[in-house]
């Protein structure tokens, strides 16, 4: 059983930063592609980033380019999300996947082998 936990989560002003971080147990990720999604309220789930399994390569939606950042720790079997120049319009769940398939798979989000709880992130004006 697989478990992926995401942290980080909070209330931040609007220009400012946070680091989610989504740590797995129960198996070893290393060879997954990893990413985010998030799901504002009354609105469907969107890609935010995804990594691939080695990290290098990266995607974003293009509502995050230049202020997101993906990352990864292999042996800490963890996937990182540094968020700067936060928006009101961030404000929303935030979810890590990860799935076998690849980074293409993850960017189209759907049937992904492993997602996490989520970690609400609000950004205030």
């Amino acid at each position: 059983q697989v478990h992926m936990v995401e942290s980080g989560g909070g209330l931040v002003q609007a220009g400012g930063s946070l680091r989610l971080s989504c740590a797995a147990s129960g198996r070893r990720l290393s060879a997954y592609a990893m990413g985010w999604f998030r799901q504002a309220p009354g609105k469907e789930r969107e890609f935010v980033a995804a990594i691939t399994w080695s990290g290098g390569d990266t995607y974003y939606a293009d509502s995050v380019k230049g202020r997101f950042t993906i990352s990864r720790d292999n042996p800490k079997n963890s996937v990182y999300l540094q968020m700067n120049s936060l928006k009101p319009e961030d404000t929303a769940v935030y979810y890590c996947a990860a799935d076998r398939r690849g980074a293409s798979t993850i960017v189209r989000g759907t049937g992904l082998d492993y997602w996490g709880q989520g970690t609400q992130v609000t950004v205030s004006s």
